[in-house]
């Protein structure tokens, strides 16, 4: 099979696999060359606060930074498909790189006046869904793809946070799913964990108590603990109960985590769920957006062996439902009106027709704007689930 005839990525597949953690921009310049007739190629990976893409480098420069809601990389980036343009100079192509719904970044090829990819991109799009994936693997290796991202230094805090989290998004047949933190680079205590399976998709959402580097500590304990209740196969509400004992055997009762645990049975669409705190569920079905009516019970590690109960709820096919931490729905204004009274859910309304991954980022935009402030003082968390169903997207 010939690079033209769509084996692209499979003739450059092996030598991406083979070529060094840090050396993959490289590789896949010589491999564009050789295979497509490339004259040279980018790869732009998003920044924490989903502000700009920038290109791999061991020191970022701000200058070569391209703002995520411009030009061709913007659109490839958030639409998840080929952006074809030319000039004199000949064609430019722009793909989206992302791994299962977790999108990454961009990648620019560019290419001599004729080439047959310009009117057919889809051996593009495959080589760039392989190199996303080696991006994956390679960063276990490797900072340079982790250091590419950031516009400025994390604080230690964050950097655990974001260590954390399984990644900004996931899609699947039945559902898609879209999360962001914010303040990006000095987030504490929010956090959100999804698990997804053949016949379960488990989603938290967590908010540790506390500013900075306790409150990373405290979540960091909370999420383990989850997890580990969840990988041994408990119900829910043990999970809960697991993980609140080993807070409260950490802490004594004097610090406490807030979480809501979402189980969603794929081929029913019944939802179990645990509200353990401040986080809150809201449910936009149609043109209505209302919260998700669940029994608030107790944060985890506010006190020994407390119990909790599972309680239901249906999800139906075009369902969206959002999740916010106690950061989002509690702020303020200045004039003492809370975020989660009506401004939420008309951020969530207005951005219906938007993927889950732009919601998300949406709601913290609306957020911003509510506070009149760039910069968000407390922690925020939103996770965004579209609900297509068994039978799949519509």
């Amino acid at each position: 099979m010939t690079a033209a005839d769509g084996g692209l990525a499979g003739i450059c597949g092996a030598a991406l696999r083979s070529a060094p953690p840090h050396a993959l921009v490289p590789a896949a310049a010589e491999l564009l060359a050789e295979h497509a007739g490339a004259k040279g190629c980018d790869v732009l990976l998003v920044d924490y606060g989903l502000t700009v893409l920038q290109p791999v480098a061991e020191e970022p420069r701000p200058e070569d930074a391209v703002p995520l809601d411009q030009g061709p990389l913007g659109r490839a980036f958030a639409a998840q498909e080929a952006v074809v343009g030319s000039d004199e100079h000949g064609v430019t192509v722009h793909l989206p790189l992302s791994v299962r719904g977790d999108r990454l970044g961009a990648l620019r090829v560019r290419l001599p006046a004729g080439t047959p990819y310009a009117r057919d991109t889809a051996p593009l799009l495959d080589f760039a869904d392989v190199l996303a994936h080696e991006i994956v693997a390679a960063g276990r290796h490797t900072d340079l793809y982790l250091r590419s991202r950031r516009r400025r230094r994390l604080t230690l805090a964050a950097e655990m946070q974001w260590q954390l989290l399984p990644g900004l998004g996931c899609v699947r047949d039945e559902y898609a799913i879209g999360g962001h933190l914010e303040p990006s680079y000095a987030i504490g205590g929010d956090n959100f964990d999804w698990s997804t399976g053949e016949r379960r998709l488990l989603v938290a959402v967590t908010d540790g108590l506390g500013q900075g580097i306790d409150a990373t500590l405290l979540t960091s304990l909370t999420v383990g603990a989850l997890r580990n209740a969840r990988r041994a196969g408990l119900p829910l509400g043990d999970q809960a109960r697991l993980a609140d004992q080993a807070v409260h055997a950490q802490y004594a009762g004097k610090r406490h985590a807030s979480t809501v645990l979402l189980e969603f049975d794929v081929p029913t669409g019944t939802v179990r769920a645990v509200d353990a705190g401040s986080p809150r569920v809201l449910r936009q079905r149609g043109g209505r957006v209302e919260a998700v009516p669940l029994e608030a019970q107790l944060p985890l590690g506010m006190f020994e062996e407390t119990p909790y109960e599972e309680q239901t709820f249906e999800v139906l096919p075009g369902d969206r439902l959002v999740v916010v931490s106690s950061g989002v729905h509690t702020a303020r204004s200045r004039d003492g009106d809370t975020f989660g009274d009506q401004a939420l859910h008309r951020a969530v309304a207005e951005s219906r027709l938007a993927p889950p991954y732009e919601t998300a980022r949406s709601v913290v935009r609306g957020l911003t704007r509510y506070l009149d402030s760039p910069e968000l003082s407390a922690d925020a968390a939103v996770v965004v689930i579209d609900w297509y169903g068994p039978d799949g997207r519509t």
